[in-house]
């Protein structure tokens, strides 16, 4: 893979950490702001809500600007929004920091994506998205546990600080590895490229998106509370799971990348029937706390091995628009993840309570199964590997 590969994972463990590292301080915002969870819970919500924004809007308005300036410009957008999160005295600061940090977010990734793909070598592309997908699971294994034991030690606006200064230095190196990519000018227009967007089997992999990743955030977002309650796990104890579940994310980033580059679908439909058992277990394991780290590592490397196949079929079905799609799956997901954040809400303080939360994971997974079984069943043909000549989107 080529060196500026290594540099778009850099950019997306810097944006990866933002986006998670919050999930490791709700107790720590929530009392420091005089909030409740739930209030905490809605930064990661409304976070991924603003990114399904931002992300077709940015990128709609860049479509036709050379990649490296929009990426690093989309860079320089996320860090002032990590920097004004180290600045905010209240929620509202707070929040206003989340979403300018999370419009940069969808934008950065979907053009990210399918600039790593057309760098790539045959035969490798989605192997290419997974390797920067890799940043934001190894933000799960090295940002998020330090960052929570930044925040726990130093006050939670310190981790903001430190996320700004590491995106300084991601653009760093989108600045010196990444090439100047220019658009192609007889690419299809946008108009076209909204239009061919509009199909339905585009429509049916968005909502593909949507509840394969939603069911990891319904419960991933509320897992510190889970196992402070039912594992009565310490801080120290805590960064460790996360650390755990960090590196079952990366290990199933990989091999979801191999298997995507394989059998798409049907490695897909395999990886969400892994979820839907890894959290039915994750109740029994609560409570011993061996288990529930071996669950929480299965839990991390079932629920990311879905985002390379996922974003691979996008690509594929949407051959006159990959970069527009690719923005707009990388929406998908993050409305998956609000939505997920939502429901875990809901059902936490509803009577069901805590302990629901993972069955409701379970329930929005089997969902996920359902909608990317349509394409099989229906048998489909799928269109020709993204190899099979050039990326209209980039010269």
């Amino acid at each position: 893979m080529p060196v500026a590969i290594f540099a778009l994972t850099l950019a997306a463990f810097a944006v990866g950490t933002t986006e998670f590292v919050v999930t490791g301080l709700l107790p720590n915002i929530a009392g420091d702001l005089h909030v409740t969870i739930k209030d905490v819970g809605l930064l990661v919500s409304d976070y991924a809500f603003a990114v399904v924004v931002g992300a077709p809007l940015l990128t709609a308005a860049t479509i036709r600007v050379p990649r490296k300036p929009t990426l690093v410009a989309l860079l320089a957008l996320f860090v002032a929004g990590n920097a004004l999160c180290g600045l905010s005295p209240n929620y509202a600061v707070l929040m206003v920091g989340r979403v300018l940090a999370a419009l940069a977010h969808g934008a950065f990734f979907g053009i990210g994506a399918v600039v790593a793909a057309d760098m790539a070598p045959v035969g490798k592309k989605a192997q290419a998205m997974a390797l920067v997908f890799t940043g934001v699971t190894l933000a799960n294994i090295i940002g998020v546990p330090l960052g929570t034991l930044l925040g726990q030690h130093a006050g939670w606006r310190s981790t903001f600080w430190a996320i700004a200064v590491l995106g300084l230095a991601a653009t760093a190196g989108v600045l010196r590895f990444v090439p100047t990519l220019l658009v192609d000018a007889q690419a299809p227009g946008l108009l076209r490229e909204v239009r061919s967007l509009l199909r339905p089997q585009i429509l049916l992999a968005l909502l593909m998106s949507v509840f394969g990743f939603g069911a990891v955030f319904t419960v991933f977002t509320y897992i510190v509370p889970i196992l402070q309650t039912f594992g009565r796990f310490n801080p120290t104890e805590v960064a460790a799971a996360l650390l755990v579940f960090g590196v079952g994310s990366t290990v199933g980033m990989n091999i979801g990348g191999r298997l995507a580059d394989r059998w798409l679908l049907q490695s897909l439909i395999g990886m969400l029937v892994g979820v839907v058992l890894v959290l039915l277990a994750l109740r029994t394991a609560e409570t011993f706390k061996t288990t529930a780290y071996v669950d929480l590592f299965l839990f991390g490397a079932a629920g990311f091995a879905v985002a390379p196949p996922l974003q691979t079929w996008i690509v594929q079905q949407a051959r006159l628009a990959p970069t527009l799609a690719s923005a707009l799956n990388i929406g998908a997901f993050n409305l998956g993840n609000g939505l997920g954040a939502w429901l875990g809400a809901t059902v936490l303080t509803s009577s069901l309570g805590l302990a629901a939360v993972p069955a409701a994971g379970a329930l929005v997974a089997a969902i996920g199964i359902v909608l990317t079984s349509v394409p099989l069943l229906t048998r489909r043909a799928q269109p020709p590997p993204v190899d099979a000549g050039r990326n209209p989107a980039l010269s």
